[in-house]
């Protein structure tokens, strides 16, 4: 009790310390070593969770809370056909757990079968109507399927939910410009931009929008603010950044005639890129892919945690922003899945 009122006050660490001296006592408690299991894989620290967790399911392999925690383990770094075997598992005991198929449908969302993606994330949500992580998950998948009426519809209901997350903006504002309602896409970016941060994807996709609409001036600022997050993220991390952003900066680096000097993590393409200059601008006006949703995989979408990354950071229910009950396993999983497979484009 002790340790759910240090999660209640949002204390992670107290709460850790208190659950580990519980766990001396109770080496064989299934419930104590699932919650620290999950705590761990809230912090993102991958190791120890796996350790509990499996502990965990020596002493009960139907425990489905620790199933369902080690299998969006695995998902989050991509064994998806692993995962979707420890879901089969929980699928017997628990059928009707929206995290469960939220994590299902995000697993055919990483081997790139998205029907059955959807199929699994409209029974999600028909089991669950008002998680916004879902409506997320559904509104990625059908960018990623250019369905974008379809996306927005999802979208616009996970904003209703998280006003506060720039990401959901971002990819509403991919639907409305490819749905060629400019005026709406570049509020829509606007309040992604004063919302987050942190992701430079928000600006370098707002550049792009701006670079096709013959406003360079505004895409040259939004350029370089996209440039201090990169520096930013890349002294304060070891994150990788997506090739596919890394390209698409470059090539509208070029077009502004801008952006030599940004260093990427691993700047091997920084050569060939300055040649396409003169290619550049075609690229930037033919709408490309806007970088992968590295954002989305960190946004930890349905599987939405709230970090820069993996998308696997997430360990309760409410890891996002309250962190309440870690006790409930589904928000475990629930933070992981959008992965960061997802690419969208604007087209």
């Amino acid at each position: 009790m002790l340790g759910k009122i240090h999660l209640l006050e949002g204390d992670l660490d107290k709460a850790i310390e208190i659950y580990k001296k519980a766990v001396e006592f109770s080496p064989e408690n299934t419930e104590l070593l699932t919650t620290l299991g999950l705590l761990y894989l809230q912090l993102g620290i991958y190791q120890k969770a796996f350790e509990h967790l499996g502990n965990a399911l020596t002493y009960d392999p139907t425990n489905y809370k620790a199933i369902l925690a080690a299998g969006s383990m695995m998902q989050t770094h991509g064994d998806f056909d692993v995962a979707l075997t420890k879901y089969r598992v929980v699928a017997c005991a628990v059928p009707e757990s929206p995290p469960l198929w939220n994590n299902i449908g995000m697993c055919f969302f990483g081997k790139k079968k998205y029907v059955a993606a959807i199929s699994c994330l409209k029974r999600a949500n028909y089991l669950a109507p008002f998680d916004w992580k879902i409506l997320y998950n559904l509104g990625l998948v059908h960018l990623t399927m250019q369905q974008y009426a379809s996306a927005f519809h999802f979208l616009s209901a996970a904003i209703n939910f998280q006003p506060k997350m720039g990401e959901l903006y971002m990819l509403l504002a991919v639907a409305l410009t490819n749905l060629e309602d400019i005026e709406n896409a570049k509020r829509a970016y606007a309040e992604a931009v004063r919302l987050d941060k942190c992701n430079p994807l928000v600006n370098l996709n707002y550049a792009v929008l701006l670079y096709n609409q013959g406003e360079k001036r505004a895409a040259l600022t939004q350029y370089q603010e996209m440039e201090k997050k990169v520096n930013l993220l890349k002294d304060s991390s070891s994150l990788e950044f997506d090739s596919e952003m890394v390209e698409m900066a470059q090539k509208l680096g070029a077009a502004l005639q801008v952006g030599e000097a940004l260093v990427w993590t691993k700047p091997v393409k920084d050569p060939k890129s300055k040649h396409r200059s003169s290619s550049g601008s075609k690229a930037a006006s033919v709408p490309q892919p806007l970088g992968s949703n590295q954002a989305l995989g960190q946004a930890m979408s349905s599987a939405a945690a709230y970090r820069k990354l993996p998308s696997g950071a997430g360990g309760t229910s409410q890891l996002t922003k309250p962190p309440s009950l870690p006790l409930e396993p589904e928000p475990t999983e629930e933070a992981h899945p959008t992965e960061a497979s997802a690419q969208i484009r604007e087209k």
